[in-house]
């Protein structure tokens, strides 16, 4: 094999040790050596690269074992190729009696290894801190499904008597419950006056049985999901602070055009971080139907703001696993065959998803959309065209500011019919037949 990159070395990583493999023609002893994962060790290694002239290191993405040594070399001015471990065993040719650090060592001089997508280090920082805050996130409405619980188990029924038992009356009735309060009348007087169910009905649904391993537990429940909201906020916190620091545009976004979800980014306290997300990527997202602050977040924290390296949407929807699979063989679809696992990026994947599956209750061009794919195709179909339509509008207004419009559902139901009229036309002339039209439809 021609080799491409003579200064290539090649790192086998490990849990309690690095196997690295030098370039060159030497013996294996000159050229392989073992180095341990502590810091020292590590800076030791990148020391050793660099005594032997070596400008580009291959490694597999092994765990998180890669991370600190990845951040050293690339530091250091290495260019570092993290690729996956799928992509060393899908190339042809088996190693045999080598080690493992010769046999990446060999493919990436040889330019066989793909880098995984990695932004940049001030996009690493932000997306650490979303993605521990959806873990929190998900923490505290699990335990918040605790607290429920433990309310059934005594037939304290707090979520019948207020649509949402984190609202300020259900948290109201339930720190009553936990400090001692066991009066049904009293607890039902902590209604908001906008509730809909009366002081009677809410006394009866909050009369019960007050048993103390309920009570005890409860307690602690609330405790616990208390902790995880304060952790949430210092994470929120957090993250206006950092996206302070990268931001490129001094003024606000305009309004949201659609007043219903200006009202929902509103109740749910997310304009802060709606204009914080436009000053730091220039571009507000959440103008694309049925992309709200929350995925804006994470789209931005997982890909960045700078798409240049994704050459054209079709790059960016398959790196986010969003390209239909295309398993033929000889022009024919190979059916029953097992699909390898893709890569790209899933949480961005999953977002998308959640999206479109959102999108397709909303009278807008995307959800009609989604409907007319569902009638045909299924709606898990839909949901993944849909998601795969979303990732071209994002890429568009990333990479060239192209801004959403939505067209309305009867202008896209009639653009739909003349597509399928054109095509039904074209199939009749190839046939030796010609339509003819008997009335037109009506678009409500």
């Amino acid at each position: 094999m021609q080799i491409i990159n003579p200064h290539a070395a090649g790192i086998d990583l490990g849990s309690k040790s690095h196997w690295v493999c030098l370039p060159g023609e030497g013996s294996v002893k000159d050229r392989v050596k073992e180095f341990k994962t502590d810091t020292p060790a590590l800076e030791e290694l990148a020391d050793w690269l660099s005594m032997a002239g070596v400008t580009t290191v291959a490694m597999e993405s092994t765990g998180v074992y890669w991370i600190p040594l990845y951040e050293i070399l690339d530091a250091r001015g290495y260019e570092v190729v993290l690729s996956d471990t799928r992509t060393v065993s899908n190339v042809p040719r088996r190693k045999t009696d080598v080690l493992d650090c010769q046999w990446i060592q060999q493919l990436h001089a040889c330019g066989l290894l793909t880098g995984a997508f990695r932004p940049g280090e001030d996009i690493v920082k932000f997306r650490a801190l979303v993605r521990k805050h959806t873990v929190f996130t998900q923490k505290a409405a699990d335990w918040l499904r605790r607290i429920q619980k433990e309310l059934d188990q005594m037939n304290i029924r707090v979520h019948r008597a207020v649509s949402d038992i984190s609202g300020a009356t259900g948290m109201r009735i339930i720190h009553a419950i936990v400090e001692g309060e066991r009066n049904p009348a009293k607890l039902a007087e902590m209604r908001d006056p906008r509730c809909s169910l009366s002081k009677k009905e809410i006394q009866r649904q909050l009369t019960g049985n007050w048993r103390d391993e309920h009570l005890f537990n409860l307690e602690l429940d609330l405790k616990t999901y208390e902790y995880m909201l304060g952790c949430l906020s210092e994470l929120e916190e957090k993250i206006r602070e950092l996206l302070a620091d990268l931001q490129t545009v001094s003024e606000p976004p305009p309004p949201p055009a659609s007043k219903s979800k200006e009202k929902q980014i509103n109740k749910r306290g997310e304009e802060p971080l709606r204009q914080s997300l436009y000053m730091m990527s220039g571009v507000d997202l959440t103008t694309i139907d049925s992309i709200g602050v929350g995925t804006a977040q994470t789209i931005l924290s997982e890909v960045g703001p700078d798409l240049s390296m994704f050459p054209s949407e079709k790059h960016f929807i398959s790196y986010l696993r969003l390209a239909p699979g295309m398993d033929v063989s000889g022009g024919k679809a190979i059916r029953g065959k097992k699909k390898k696992p893709q890569l790209g990026s899933s949480r961005t994947r999953k977002a998308l998803m959640m999206a479109a599956l959102s999108a397709g209750k909303t009278q807008t061009a995307l959800g009609a959309y989604y409907r007319s794919i569902a009638i045909r195709r299924g709606p898990g179909v839909a949901v993944f065209a849909t998601a795969r339509k979303l990732a071209q509008y994002i890429y568009r207004l990333l990479r060239f500011g192209k801004e959403y419009v939505d067209i309305g559902v009867k202008e896209y139901e009639e653009r739909n019919y003349d597509r399928r009229l054109k095509s039904l036309q074209t199939r009749a002339m190839q046939m030796g037949y010609i339509l003819t039209s008997i009335e037109q439809p009506a678009f409500t």
